[in-house]
């Protein structure tokens, strides 16, 4: 089975290198022609209800049949949502999730290590669920690519390795639930 993971399309708060994920925002219209490119083809396709994933996946695979799943949304940062480093700046929260690499819980956030059990959990679910299927695209964002190619691909990468660009991904052969990534998108 061929697996594709795409990141959403840039959103105002990705240019301006916010913390965003439970805010609910389109895509702008740079992010829509910065995905205007080919997409590797698929039969179905898998979305975070995030409406920055679902204007993505609309735009890539008009006419494909879209499925979403609402634990496939982003991480949640908190406190720290919709700011960006330079306001976080001196922040002492911050700054001890800084030092931990990323491992401590976002203050009224989630925790990193409990998010990427459940993006995984999710996937593996779904991938149950589509067996039937050749080909699955998955449009959905930068943390839950990283957080499934960590846990499930082979050779193992770190999951910071894996960071992927607006519009940007990875294609993967699945087998036996095992993935191997194939390219870059």
């Amino acid at each position: 089975m061929r697996i594709n993971f795409i990141r959403h399309g840039e959103t105002r708060a990705n240019s301006e290198k916010r913390y965003i994920s439970r805010t609910d925002e389109p895509l702008t219209e740079q992010g829509k022609k910065g995905i205007a490119k080919v997409y590797p083809d698929c039969d179905i396709v898998v979305c975070s209800p995030m409406k920055r994933c679902m204007q993505t996946a609309e735009i890539i695979y008009p006419g494909k049949k879209i499925i979403t799943d609402d634990s496939l949304t982003e991480c949640d940062f908190g406190r720290f949502e919709g700011r960006n480093y330079q306001e976080l700046d001196g922040d002492a929260d911050y700054q001890r999730w800084i030092d931990s690499g990323g491992t401590l819980p976002f203050p009224e956030g989630e925790d990193p290590s409990a998010y990427r059990d459940r993006i995984c959990t999710a996937f593996t679910r779904i991938m149950g669920e589509l067996s039937g299927y050749d080909d699955i695209s998955f449009v959905v964002h930068s943390g839950n690519i990283m957080a499934v190619l960590d846990r499930f691909a082979v050779p193992h990468r770190d999951y910071f390795s894996l960071a992927c660009g607006n519009g940007c991904g990875y294609s993967c052969t699945y087998e036996d639930g095992v993935i191997t990534i194939t390219g870059e998108i």
